[in-house]
């Protein structure tokens, strides 16, 4: 390996910091458009389904820049990639405060998935190579904490008879510092990111880090756990409410339940995994999963089934970092930040198609099939996972 462990122990409090800001920063939009959508619908005079546009677009300049990451990353750097990809964020939100017109703002979703995919890419990238898998538990879990407050903060906004506009110009703004703070600090990165390297690696080419069989192994992987994470968090509540007779008050709750399960389940990962290996908190994760999927599947008491959406929410919280955590040393440092963007831009469309696909299985099936759909993504998610461990390690 070129990394050597010493760099993990010297990296910048700053860096670290801003990293943590970073990652807020990346879950606020989530959690801004949801409560925004009723007044910009309103505004605009559209139809409910017309979010699908901000969306797609939104996916597609995800899709491009997480998957051209790596190549993006050794052409200019983590530092000028992180400060490009926040000042793009930052442009697209202040644009959705001043959209004219839904057709401008509905445009602006690209460059706001560019800006998002690079700075989530980037950050993985670096992170996995110059931080803990403590640290990067702890990273993810901010993220959590940052879509949890961007609704708190547009509610509030428009609970002030302010219009919603605000609400995106103010966490634009905040985007604008950030961006400010990485370009002040660009060449920390950089130094940061060379010192970790005892010598030079030729960073591999797209096609090359494609032709390896741990990269589509890598690629199904992260597709798999998304889609499981985002179609059980898309439809539990359907499937309790609709097929299981649960009040929506208390469905709404235990759903919730399942997203905070994820953030805290990160947050404690992060201690554990100073006490067992990642390899092995993975697998009593995936277990775990499992075990909670068939729990609520089964539906053979309330009680029961609530128990395994939280747990299902725990077993899955330190997954992604974690599987994170392992590439540098699974795929080598040249094929290391090509895997990543490809790692991310698989996740992006397996929430996506995972959570769309049950959709059309429910309308013929039936909404209780959420238990068995779920169970077979996760058992084949655990089955890739152990056949990756199984491959040599990419020079």
């Amino acid at each position: 390996m070129a990394h050597s462990t010493p760099s993990l122990r010297r990296h910048s409090t700053l860096l670290v910091g801003l990293a943590y800001a970073a990652f807020i920063s990346l879950g606020l939009p989530d959690g801004l458009t949801g409560v925004a959508w009723p007044s910009v619908r309103a505004e605009f005079g559209l139809s409910l389904d017309a979010l699908g546009a901000l969306v797609t677009s939104g996916t597609i300049g995800y899709l491009i820049s997480s998957f051209s990451s790596g190549r993006v990353l050794t052409k200019i750097g983590v530092g000028w990639l992180l400060v490009l990809s926040c000042l793009a964020t930052a442009v697209s939100l202040l644009g959705y405060g001043y959209a004219p017109t839904w057709i401008f703002m509905a445009s602006l979703g690209i460059l706001a998935g560019l800006g998002a995919g690079a700075i989530d890419a980037g950050l993985n990238t670096y992170a996995a190579d110059n931080f803990n898998p403590r640290t990067l538990n702890w990273l993810h879990a901010s993220f959590g904490l940052g879509a949890a407050s961007g609704p708190v903060i547009m509610s509030s906004i428009i609970s002030a008879n302010q219009s919603w506009r605000v609400g995106y110009v103010v966490v634009g703004i905040a985007q604008l510092l950030l961006a400010s703070a990485f370009a002040i600090t660009r060449k920390q990165w950089q130094t940061q990111h060379s010192e970790a390297a005892v010598e030079p690696v030729a960073s591999a080419t797209m096609l090359q880090t494609l032709g390896l069989p741990a990269t589509w192994l890598s690629i199904l992987l992260f597709f798999l756990y998304t889609g499981l994470e985002f179609c059980a968090g898309q439809w539990l509540y359907t499937l309790l409410t609709t097929s299981r007779g649960m009040p929506p008050g208390i469905a709404g709750v235990w759903v919730s339940v399942y997203w905070g399960s994820l953030t805290v389940g990160r947050l404690l990962s992060g201690v554990i995994v100073g006490r067992i290996s990642v390899l092995s908190l993975l697998r009593l994760s995936m277990l775990a999963a499992i075990i909670g999927v068939v729990l609520f599947w089964l539906n053979v008491a309330p009680w029961l089934t609530l128990i395994g959406i939280a747990l299902l929410g725990l077993a899955l919280a330190p997954m992604f970092p974690s599987f994170i955590a392992l590439t540098p040393a699974r795929m080598g440092p040249s094929h290391s930040a090509n895997t990543i963007g490809f790692q991310i831009a698989a996740a992006t469309l397996g929430g996506a198609s995972i959570t769309s696909s049950f959709g059309l299985l429910a309308d013929g099936l039936g909404l209780e099939m959420l238990g068995t759909y779920l169970f077979v993504v996760a058992l084949a998610m655990a089955l890739i996972f152990e056949g990756l461990n199984r491959l040599k390690p990419a020079e």
